[in-house]
């Protein structure tokens, strides 16, 4: 059974336990078949206590054991890790990469190990709600493929796409997307608190207004409507209305702009360190 398969999760950071927190919660593995490996024993501790998963300060001892071996570490640390576990799996081994920038190749060559799937979550996993995008090796077999899906189903939403070029953009677009929607959050409390409404109060009326809309937007493509975002805009847009003015000072201070600069510096970023640069010229950023 896939259950009493054991993953071992390399790097124990905040991705790698929203993803055995998902695994956890669907009951899609079970916690005494999971080992989490990192250097900070404090933060093992804490996962241990947690969650009640095996915890490993020795990468090779945790992926040793393991059937699928979750790589879920910086990308400033992916040679040296690599190097550390290269012929070091077990021959059957599934080997999961949630690395921003990561190529399968060069996974592959790095760790001797050719099955490999690449997929990039974001962190609403953590609650089931999550979306990833994966791709995979030829080498990687159906039945690796398919217990890499119920991994990534557990989750949230699942996307396969043939080509690993797409894994950048879905790691600028939606694996980056929850720190512009927090900043987004964050922005519009300030604003309710600075307009005069104490802080807890602005939370929840930003928090509900996001969801709701996400929601009601969501119903539509659930329904089949092909209705664009802009219908569902002018909804709210009356003439000389409240929203048209706030809405003309967005768009003249470059918000769809900024935002697409944003998403597209993420996906250079992305790409930058899937070809090993580890650091960015903060005087300019999109070289």
């Amino acid at each position: 059974m896939f259950t009493e398969r054991k993953i071992a999760f390399i790097g124990p950071g905040t991705m790698a336990e929203a993803m055995l927190k998902g695994l956890l919660s669907q009951g899609v593995m079970q916690a005494e078949n999971i080992l989490v490996a990192g250097p900070r024993r404090a933060r093992l501790e804490a996962l241990q206590g947690r969650y009640q998963v095996a915890g490993y300060t020795d990468n090779v001892v945790a992926a040793r054991q393991a059937d699928i071996v979750v790589l879920a570490i910086k990308p400033q640390r992916l040679d040296e890790v690599l190097a550390e576990l290269k012929g070091k799996l077990r021959p059957g081994a599934l080997v999961l990469s949630i690395v921003a920038g990561g190529r399968i190749e060069k996974i592959a060559i790095g760790l001797g190990h050719k099955a490999v799937v690449r997929a990039m979550p974001n962190t609403p996993a953590q609650i089931g709600e999550g979306i990833t995008v994966w791709t995979d090796s030829s080498e990687v077999s159906e039945t690796q493929r398919e217990m890499a899906a119920r991994i990534l189903d557990a989750l949230g939403e699942e996307i396969y796409m043939e080509d690993e070029d797409y894994l950048d953009m879905a790691t600028a677009l939606s694996g980056t997307g929850p720190a512009y929607v927090f900043l987004f959050m964050e922005a519009m409390i300030d604003a309710g608190v600075h307009l005069g409404f104490p802080r807890r109060v602005a939370e929840k009326l930003v928090a509900h207004t996001l969801r709701g809309s996400v929601d009601y937007y969501l119903q539509h493509m659930d329904n089949g409507s092909s209705l664009h975002l802009a219908h569902l805009r002018n909804q709210v847009t009356s003439p000389a209305g409240t929203s048209a003015a706030a809405l003309y000072y967005l768009e003249k201070a470059g918000f769809r702009t900024a935002i697409s600069r944003a998403i597209w510096a993420a996906y250079e970023r992305s790409r930058e360190l899937g070809q090993g640069r580890k650091t960015q010229d903060p005087e300019n950023p999109d070289r």
